[in-house]
């Protein structure tokens, strides 16, 4: 036992290891959060990154998640327009963007990918958006469409923005 006595002191001593290591996690984290919004971009409590490749949507949301965020949910028009300006600075060349809305589970109704309902909705109207039905599942957002959304088959390639919650 190497001189140590099992008892309270050792028990003592493990939860202040453990207590460290968890400090030690938080810290990378954050860290890295910090990478992320120093090279996406920081607003209303969340990072944004928009990705380098495209992807189809399951492969998106994939990435996202490993890289500790999801797809992004824009949650109303400000946060909407904040990512379609980031996106027209950043990816100007790429025109649809996955983000983090689908009705796959069941026709018409939308949730993110946390299976929460949607309450805000952007969709193209001008070209009666959403109209995929079953087909097209997947929601994303279109520069040349100054930022309205639009139904997807899932498959396609498209880039995609991931978000970030800052804690």
């Amino acid at each position: 036992m190497n001189g140590w006595k099992q008892g309270n002191g050792y028990d003592e001593m493990r939860t202040q290891i453990d207590k460290l290591w968890q400090e030690v996690k938080s810290l990378k984290e954050m860290q890295a959060l910090q990478t992320v919004c120093l090279r996406g971009i920081k607003a209303h409590r969340k990072c944004y990154l928009v990705s380098e490749q495209a992807k189809h949507y399951h492969e998106a949301n994939e990435d996202c998640i490993a890289q500790g965020g999801t797809l992004a949910i824009p949650r109303d028009i400000n946060q909407n327009d904040e990512l379609t300006d980031y996106i027209k600075r950043s990816s100007p060349a790429s025109n649809d963007f996955w983000i983090g809305i689908t009705d796959i589970v069941k026709e018409g109704q939308y949730v993110d990918v946390n299976s929460l309902p949607v309450t805000f909705f952007h969709w193209d109207r001008s070209k009666r958006e959403p109209t995929g039905g079953k087909r097209e599942s997947c929601v994303a957002l279109s520069l040349a469409a100054q930022g309205k959304w639009h139904d997807e088959v899932c498959r396609c390639q498209k880039n995609y923005i991931c978000e970030y919650l800052i804690p």
